[in-house]
């Protein structure tokens, strides 16, 4: 009886390739757990009726503080949580998908003997799989110049829910007064909003609406409401309605947002997270794309109203430029090939 730990956490970005692999992972093991923090992992794990363990974990800080005097201590109480967790449940194999909350889960399993395969979304690898490659049998990766001079990465690509490509935009055209003969925009800020998109977007949206329909996916911390041509909702679980909505899409350049978007076609202009803010993968990812020809890239520097115009009307200006390379990219099918490694890999 095969069984399988799943971890990693924080954002949807984390969590959603998850939520893609359950269909075949339930083909090939008979139990699924999951491992994460009392946060957005555990509210969308909590709908799947898979088993959900709470641990504590600390956050890597990279400058040094009194707060991160205290992450080896923290550290060690997580590690010895997992370990009687693990224990317990006894799983083949551990799968996680980066994050803080991973850490302490593939340390456990490497102390247990129990094979630990970790992936990685983004162009540049994150901190948290830094020190979870040490410990990893296998490393997934999204892009191929990620994996280069690694000997345990294997690329595989982003795992994609298949209903993402089945949306239905009528239904978000319900949702609120739109004018049918104005082209539509989808704002994506990630699942904790964007702030600095969503304060240029609710300050210009008289100039805005005039152009196009807007709707807006603002984050937890966004605030929902209608008006002619334009939507706002804070978190949405059908997401491929709302993609099948527009017609071009504005978005944050996080791996897995680009990954949905390359596969199902849509012209995007991406406002990556800027370096300082994170750690830089985003405005690596954006790049990688503007150069491959698959986007257009806006730095939030350069942010304003006019900008953001300009930005999106020279996307729908080379909008069929853009679906054609998009569809030569050879999507990988990464559900299939993590899972496959994940079952040659269990114990």
């Amino acid at each position: 009886m095969k069984s399988i730990v799943l971890c990693g956490g924080g954002t949807a970005g984390h969590i959603m390739p998850h939520i893609a692999l359950l269909p075949e992972l339930k083909k090939h093991f008979d139990k699924i757990y999951y491992i994460g923090t009392n946060g957005m992992e555990k509210e969308i794990i909590s709908r799947t009726g898979i088993e959900f363990y709470e641990i504590d974990t600390p956050k890597f800080d990279r400058k040094l503080s009194l707060k991160t005097l205290t992450i080896p201590f923290k550290l060690f109480k997580s590690i010895s949580k997992t370990k009687k967790i693990l224990k317990k449940i006894n799983p083949s194999i551990i799968f996680s998908k980066g994050g803080y909350v991973s850490i302490p889960v593939a340390i456990a399993g490497k102390k247990l003997k129990i094979p630990v395969v970790s992936h990685e979304s983004d162009l540049s690898m994150g901190l948290a799989n830094k020190i979870i490659y040490r410990y990893a049998d296998a490393m997934c990766t999204a892009f191929e110049k990620t994996a280069q001079g690694k000997k345990k990465c294997i690329v595989t690509g982003i795992p994609i829910r298949d209903e993402l490509k089945f949306g239905d935009k009528q239904k978000i055209f319900k949702l609120f007064e739109h004018d049918e003969t104005l082209p539509t925009v989808l704002f994506i800020g990630g699942s904790l909003g964007a702030k600095a998109i969503n304060d240029v977007v609710e300050k210009n949206l008289e100039k805005l609406t005039k152009k196009y329909n807007i709707i807006h996916i603002v984050g937890k911390n966004g605030k929902e409401y209608k008006k002619q041509n334009y939507l706002s909702v804070k978190f949405v679980d059908n997401i491929g309605d709302y993609f099948a909505s527009a017609d071009v899409c504005v978005s944050r350049s996080g791996a897995n947002s680009i990954f949905e978007l390359i596969t199902l076609l849509k012209p995007v202009l991406l406002i990556p997270l800027p370096k300082g803010t994170s750690r830089g993968d985003q405005v690596e990812n954006a790049k990688l794309l503007q150069e491959k020809g698959l986007a257009y890239m806006l730095l939030q520097e350069n942010l304003n109203c006019q900008t953001l115009i300009d930005s999106i009307d020279n996307v729908f200006k080379n909008k069929d430029e853009l679906i054609k390379n998009l569809g030569k990219q050879n999507i990988y099918n990464a559900t299939e090939k993590i899972v496959d490694i994940l079952v040659k890999t269990a114990k």
